[in-house]
This record gives C-alpha cells, sequence and structure tokens, in this order.
C-alpha cells in the first residue's frame, strides 16, 4: 500500500475571494469595485446575477470559521476587497473595512486557523478603473499604498500575503476577450495590463520588506499554470504549444523570477507588444518567498491560423471525465506542472492555492447528505498527484482547495458549484458535502486516508 503521509508542518487549507462570497459589496462605506459593474451591466453574467449577497459571509463570517474548524483545517486564504479599505481607491481610508477583515484574522487565530491573505483578487475599486486601472502606470504605486496599509493593519498577526491571484486571467479574461471585468477586448491594451499588473506586485513587495509586517511574514505571487500538451507532433502544433506555454505560464513567472518576457510574447501581440525599461523588470524581480499555484486541469493544444492572437485551439479529450466547466481532470498534470516549476524557477517553497473542480450537486439533501462523489475521487487522485510531486523532490508545503463554499462563480453566476460545503443560495444554509468530509479525514490522518 502507498504511504501518502504528507510533512508534518504541511498547510491543509481550502480558498475563496472577497467578491464571490462576502455579499454586502457597498456596506459600510466600501466602494463598488469593478465586478460590481460588470454583474450590474445586463448580458454580462449568467442570469444577469451579481455578488450582491453571493454567500453572505460579511455577515457570516463566524459562522463560516466554524465550518473550518469542523473541516480540520489548519489554513484559509481569502481575498481582501480594496475598496472596502479605499472607497475611491486611494487616499481616505475606511477604518470600517479594515475592522471587517481584523475580526475575520481574530476569529481564525481563535481556532488556529493561520490566515492566508491574498490583497486582489480581481475586485478593483471602480473608482481607479475610472482613472485608467491597470491600463495607468501610477496603479503600481496605488497597489502598494494600499497593500501597505494592510500590512500596517493585519502584520502583526498575519504571516502569509500573496500580491495577486492569477494576473493571468485579469489581463486575458479583462483586456483581451471581455469576458471578465471590466470587459475589454482590445490587443494593444493587454500587455500593458501584464506590465502593470506585475510592476504593482513589484512595489508591494518592496513596501513590504520596508514594512514589520516582512519581519517574520512572507509574501509571494499566485499564478494559474496550465500545462500545455500537443495535439499532435506535427511542428505546427509542438510551435502552438510553446507559444501558448508561454502566454499562460511562462508571462507572469520568467520576469519574477528570470528578469525577462518570454521571446513568444512579442510573436504573438506583434506591434502590440512594447519594449519595457530595465528599472521595470529589476522593480518586478523582486525576491518573493513563495510561489502559489493554482491547478485544474491541462489543455490539449491545435494550430489553427483563424485563432487570433494565439493561433491555437484547445482539442476536447471527450474520453476523459470532466467537470462542470468541461475542464478534462487530469491529475497526472498537476505532478507535471509542480516538477516543471522547480527545474525552470529552482527550489522556491509551492503551495497549491487552489484546486478543485464544480461538478453537478444534488439541489437538495438526500437522508441529510450532500453527496458528491465524482468531487471526492477529484479530491483524492490530485492529492495523491501533490503527494507524488512531494517525493519526486518538490518542495510543496500546502494544500487550499477550492473552494470553501459553493459560491459566485463570476460570469457564470451561481450556476457552477466548486464548494466542499453546499450552500443553498435561499437560505443561506451550509451543509457540508461528502467531498468536505473526505478532505476532512485526509487533513485529520495528514495524507494517509488517500491510500485507501
Amino acid at each position: 500500500m502507498n504511504d501518502y503521509t504528507f510533512p508534518a508542518d504541511f498547510l491543509w487549507g481550502a480558498a475563496t475571494s472577497a467578491y464571490q462570497i462576502e455579499g454586502s459589496p457597498t456596506a459600510d462605506g466600501a466602494g463598488r469595485s469593478i465586478w460590481h459593474r460588470f454583474s450590474h451591466t445586463p448580458s454580462n453574467t449568467y442570469l444577469n446575477q451579481t455578488g450582491d449577497v453571493a454567500c453572505d459571509h460579511y455577515r457570516r463570517y463566524k459562522d463560516d470559521v466554524a465550518l473550518m474548524g469542523e473541516l480540520g483545517l489548519n489554513a484559509y486564504r481569502f481575498s481582501i476587497a480594496w475598496g472596502r479599505i479605499f472607497p475611491e481607491g486611494t487616499g481616505r481610508v475606511n477604518q470600517k473595512g479594515i475592522d471587517f477583515y481584523s475580526r475575520l484574522v481574530d476569529e481564525l487565530l481563535e481556532r488556529d486557523i493561520e490566515p492566508n491573505v491574498t490583497l486582489y483578487h480581481w475586485d478593483l475599486p471602480e473608482a481607479l478603473d475610472n482613472r485608467g486601472g491597470w491600463l495607468n502606470r501610477d496603479i503600481a504605486n496605488w497597489f502598494a499604498d494600499y497593500a501597505a496599509t494592510m500590512f500596517d493593519a493585519l502584520g502583526d498577526r498575519v504571516a502569509m500575503w500573496s500580491t495577486l491571484n492569477e494576473p493571468w486571467v485579469v489581463m486575458d479574461g479583462g483586456y483581451l476577450f471581455g469576458v471578465m471585468a471590466p470587459g475589454h477586448s482590445n490587443l494593444f491594451e493587454a500587455p500593458l495590463v501584464t506590465h502593470n499588473l506585475l510592476r504593482a506586485h513589484g512595489c508591494a513587495v518592496q513596501r513590504f520588506r520596508s514594512s514589520s509586517a516582512g519581519n517574520n511574514g512572507k509574501i509571494g505571487l499566485v499564478v494559474n499554470l496550465e500545462p500545455k500538451y500537443p495535439a499532435s507532433q506535427s511542428a505546427q502544433d509542438l510551435d502552438t504549444v510553446r507559444r501558448t506555454d508561454a502566454y499562460m505560464n511562462r508571462q507572469y513567472l520568467d520576469p519574477v523570477f528570470l528578469g525577462n518576457y518570454p521571446e513568444e510574447l512579442n510573436e504573438i501581440f506583434g506591434e502590440a507588444w512594447p519594449s519595457w525599461p530595465d528599472e521595470d523588470l529589476r522593480l518586478i524581480g523582486q525576491p518573493i518567498d513563495f510561489l502559489g499555484i493554482n491547478y485544474y486541469t491541462r489543455k490539449v493544444e491545435r494550430y489553427d491560423a483563424e485563432l487570433l492572437p494565439l493561433r491555437a485551439k484547445a482539442v476536447p479529450q471527450v474520453e476523459s471525465t470532466q467537470t462542470g466547466t468541461s475542464w478534462e481532470v487530469f491529475p497526472e498534470a498537476l505532478t507535471r506542472i509542480l516538477l516543471w516549476v522547480k527545474e525552470r524557477y529552482g527550489d522556491v517553497p509551492l503551495y497549491i492555492t487552489e484546486n478543485g473542480a464544480a461538478f453537478y450537486d444534488p439541489p437538495h439533501p438526500i437522508d441529510g447528505k450532500i453527496e458528491d462523489p465524482l468531487r471526492v475521487e477529484y479530491y483524492r487522485q490530485h492529492l495523491r498527484a501533490a503527494h507524488d510531486a512531494i517525493s519526486k523532490g518538490v518542495n510543496l508545503r500546502g494544500y487550499f482547495a477550492w473552494s470553501l463554499l459553493d459560491n459566485y462563480e463570476w460570469a457564470l453566476g451561481y450556476s457552477k458549484r466548486f464548494g466542499l460545503v453546499h450552500v443553498d443560495y435561499s437560505t443561506q444554509t451550509r451543509r457540508i458535502k461528502s467531498s468536505g468530509r473526505y478532505y476532512a479525514k485526509v487533513i485529520s490522518s495528514n495524507g494517509a486516508a488517500l491510500a485507501e
């Protein structure tokens, strides 16, 4: 029988984000975000659904922390809504916003759950978007000021910080294809957004190092990685994999760890790709303490000259299990991507900061239970894959399931459920699913239950 025991100090967590669970997005003096505006614009989201209520976590956070305790989590990853702290994005600080997150952190610590704070999970203050948002070079300093405010407010109790969550999604969905807030679709804007996101990250890391929070805390970056496989061994398909890998997997890591952007980005964006000042790249390359990796699936890519700018088409793998978001279940690629990060960027401490799946769940409990066997199996396979990476020398220090709760899935509204905990949106009743019970069993055995 395989031994799936994890390191003794391994972090077992779950993750959420502010706009997806909190609700009350403008309560207590908070400023509107780009997701508030985007979701309130007709036809942008499934059934025009918004995050106005979501999981009502803003008012029910104590109940949710109690659920974390019941699951046995020793870590919780959540994001801060920038607009709750700075309603206009800069300038005046809203103390009531800081107080909410301070209460949440205290509640977590009372249950010996380590808070892992993400500073930006896509909900840019609307007031800053009106000033250009991620297209404005000044945003690096705006973000650093916001970050420093949070370091000062929570740094005495929070030891783990992430600057950005999935900057690729911000750029690709928000500025290139327009399916996410703020809903732009402009080839020339996308590179500017990438660069300003990374400059903001670098500025925040600098401010962290000079803050009291930096004395004992750790700061890192969270990226979504998706291994690329060729549909065939043709030269065109192999070339397509090279481009798509650079676009999704290396665009936000090479500048941080290697000091430059992948050369393929110039090939992809053409005249829309600028040259960048050396001082910007030095700023972006500030040393970080860890890297967070969000992994959900792989992609098999085929050359397609019509699909610009990547000239790539993902080929569905119909023989594999598909999640509710039509993502292939392919756990071995998780091991592969963790090993690739180590090989390319060195022995940086790694955390799987998101991993999970949307599946159709029963709308109501049966005999008091929500059974989700496909999600149970997803976690079993992916946690085994994570352990396999550790056994091969990867410095993996923690795992955060996505997500703690069923929640607002951005443009997909409430149509997709990722939670370990089922949420009845009409009553806000929470109920731990069988996947949550399974994860709790894995945690309590420190992985040994994965052998069963």
